[in-house]
Protein backbone atom coordinates (compact mmCIF):
# COMPACT_ATOMS: atom_id res chain seq x y z
CA UNK A 1 0.00 0.00 0.00
CA UNK A 2 1.08 3.29 -0.71
CA UNK A 3 1.96 5.76 1.79
CA UNK A 4 0.83 8.99 0.76
CA UNK A 5 2.53 11.23 2.93
CA UNK A 6 6.19 9.58 1.60
CA UNK A 7 5.02 9.57 -1.85
CA UNK A 8 4.87 13.10 -1.42
CA UNK A 9 7.60 13.60 -0.53
CA UNK A 10 9.09 11.42 -3.35
CA UNK A 11 7.06 14.04 -5.83
CA UNK A 12 8.38 16.25 -4.60
CA UNK A 13 12.07 15.57 -4.84
CA UNK A 14 11.06 14.57 -8.49
CA UNK A 15 9.90 18.51 -8.90
CA UNK A 16 12.99 19.66 -7.01
CA UNK A 17 15.49 17.72 -9.03
CA UNK A 18 14.00 18.83 -12.80
CA UNK A 19 13.08 22.37 -11.04
CA UNK A 20 9.87 22.40 -11.59
CA UNK A 21 6.95 23.93 -9.74
CA UNK A 22 3.52 22.12 -9.45
CA UNK A 23 1.94 23.91 -12.26
CA UNK A 24 4.74 22.76 -15.31
CA UNK A 25 5.20 19.17 -14.10
CA UNK A 26 1.36 19.18 -14.12
CA UNK A 27 1.22 20.33 -17.63
CA UNK A 28 4.29 18.28 -18.80
CA UNK A 29 2.43 14.86 -17.50
CA UNK A 30 -0.76 16.03 -18.93
CA UNK A 31 -2.94 15.91 -15.88
CA UNK A 32 -5.00 19.11 -14.28
CA UNK A 33 -3.50 21.89 -12.17
CA UNK A 34 -6.02 21.10 -9.48
CA UNK A 35 -5.01 17.12 -9.47
CA UNK A 36 -1.69 17.85 -8.76
CA UNK A 37 -2.62 20.37 -5.77
CA UNK A 38 -5.33 17.64 -4.36
CA UNK A 39 -2.00 15.23 -4.80
CA UNK A 40 0.57 16.99 -2.59
CA UNK A 41 -1.77 18.37 -0.13
CA UNK A 42 -2.78 14.84 0.82
CA UNK A 43 -6.61 14.85 -0.02
CA UNK A 44 -6.18 12.52 -3.40
CA UNK A 45 -3.87 9.18 -3.63
CA UNK A 46 -2.10 8.91 -6.99
CA UNK A 47 -3.70 6.57 -9.66
CA UNK A 48 -2.26 4.41 -11.73
CA UNK A 49 -2.64 6.69 -14.70
CA UNK A 50 -1.04 9.25 -12.66
CA UNK A 51 1.89 7.26 -12.01
CA UNK A 52 2.27 6.26 -15.41
CA UNK A 53 2.50 9.73 -16.96
CA UNK A 54 5.13 10.65 -14.36
CA UNK A 55 7.42 7.48 -15.83
CA UNK A 56 6.43 8.03 -19.52
CA UNK A 57 7.44 11.70 -19.58
CA UNK A 58 10.39 11.34 -16.59
CA UNK A 59 12.47 8.07 -17.63
CA UNK A 60 14.70 8.59 -14.89
CA UNK A 61 12.18 8.16 -12.29
CA UNK A 62 12.39 4.14 -11.02
CA UNK A 63 8.85 2.47 -10.48
CA UNK A 64 9.17 1.30 -7.12
CA UNK A 65 11.48 4.21 -5.90
CA UNK A 66 7.84 6.62 -6.91
CA UNK A 67 5.47 3.96 -5.32
CA UNK A 68 7.46 2.65 -2.16
CA UNK A 69 10.73 4.27 -1.66
CA UNK A 70 12.45 1.20 -2.93
CA UNK A 71 15.53 1.72 -5.35
CA UNK A 72 17.30 4.71 -6.47
CA UNK A 73 16.71 8.27 -7.86
CA UNK A 74 17.54 9.60 -10.84
CA UNK A 75 17.70 5.70 -11.56
CA UNK A 76 21.15 4.45 -13.26
CA UNK A 77 21.46 2.69 -16.57
CA UNK A 78 23.67 0.25 -14.94
CA UNK A 79 21.17 -0.23 -11.76
CA UNK A 80 22.24 -2.47 -9.17
CA UNK A 81 20.33 -4.56 -6.46
CA UNK A 82 19.34 -2.22 -3.61
CA UNK A 83 19.24 -2.53 -0.13
CA UNK A 84 15.80 -2.01 0.94
CA UNK A 85 15.44 0.53 3.26
CA UNK A 86 12.86 1.03 5.38
CA UNK A 87 12.78 4.91 6.16
CA UNK A 88 10.20 7.23 4.56
CA UNK A 89 13.39 9.32 3.58
CA UNK A 90 13.76 9.79 -0.94
CA UNK A 91 16.62 7.33 -1.45
CA UNK A 92 19.57 8.98 -3.80
CA UNK A 93 22.00 7.45 -5.95
CA UNK A 94 24.64 8.17 -3.96
CA UNK A 95 23.11 6.87 -0.39
CA UNK A 96 22.22 3.60 -1.49
CA UNK A 97 24.35 0.44 -1.10
CA UNK A 98 24.55 -2.61 -3.37
CA UNK A 99 24.37 -6.23 -2.18
CA UNK A 100 24.20 -9.20 -4.24
CA UNK A 101 21.19 -11.84 -3.93
CA UNK A 102 22.73 -14.58 -5.63
CA UNK A 103 25.69 -15.02 -3.33
CA UNK A 104 26.06 -17.98 -1.74
CA UNK A 105 25.57 -18.20 1.87
CA UNK A 106 28.05 -20.94 3.77
CA UNK A 107 26.46 -22.87 6.01
CA UNK A 108 27.88 -24.10 9.54
CA UNK A 109 28.61 -27.70 9.19
CA UNK A 110 27.43 -28.10 12.56
CA UNK A 111 23.82 -26.79 12.58
CA UNK A 112 21.34 -29.78 13.77
CA UNK A 113 18.72 -30.40 11.08
CA UNK A 114 15.70 -33.10 11.76
CA UNK A 115 14.79 -35.27 9.83
CA UNK A 116 11.07 -37.00 10.18
CA UNK A 117 9.81 -39.97 7.89
CA UNK A 118 6.03 -38.67 6.79
CA UNK A 119 3.68 -41.21 5.51
CA UNK A 120 2.95 -41.09 2.06
CA UNK A 121 0.98 -38.70 0.60
CA UNK A 122 -2.31 -39.61 -0.48
CA UNK A 123 -1.55 -38.31 -4.04
CA UNK A 124 0.12 -41.39 -6.27
CA UNK A 125 2.25 -38.96 -8.06
CA UNK A 126 4.27 -38.28 -5.43
CA UNK A 127 6.98 -41.53 -4.44
CA UNK A 128 9.12 -40.00 -1.60
CA UNK A 129 10.59 -43.45 -0.95
CA UNK A 130 12.75 -43.52 -4.36
CA UNK A 131 13.89 -39.44 -4.15
CA UNK A 132 16.39 -37.92 -2.04
CA UNK A 133 16.60 -34.41 -1.00
CA UNK A 134 19.47 -32.57 -2.67
CA UNK A 135 18.87 -29.06 -1.05
CA UNK A 136 16.37 -27.36 1.29
CA UNK A 137 16.59 -23.45 0.14
CA UNK A 138 14.87 -20.74 2.78
CA UNK A 139 14.01 -17.50 0.77
CA UNK A 140 13.52 -14.73 3.22
CA UNK A 141 11.36 -11.30 2.81
CA UNK A 142 14.55 -9.34 3.03
CA UNK A 143 15.98 -10.78 -0.03
CA UNK A 144 18.11 -13.39 1.26
CA UNK A 145 18.55 -17.21 1.36
CA UNK A 146 20.22 -19.80 3.01
CA UNK A 147 20.70 -23.70 1.72
CA UNK A 148 21.37 -26.70 3.89
CA UNK A 149 22.60 -30.02 1.96
CA UNK A 150 21.62 -32.58 3.60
Amino acid sequence: MVNIDDFVKRLETVLDYYGLNASAFADKIGVQRSSMSHLLSGRNKPSLDFVMKILEVFPDVDLYWILIGRGVFPKSNEQTVQEVQQTSAPILQNQHQSTDLFSTIKVNAEEKTETKKIPNPKNANFDLEDDEIEKIVLFYKNGTFKAYAP
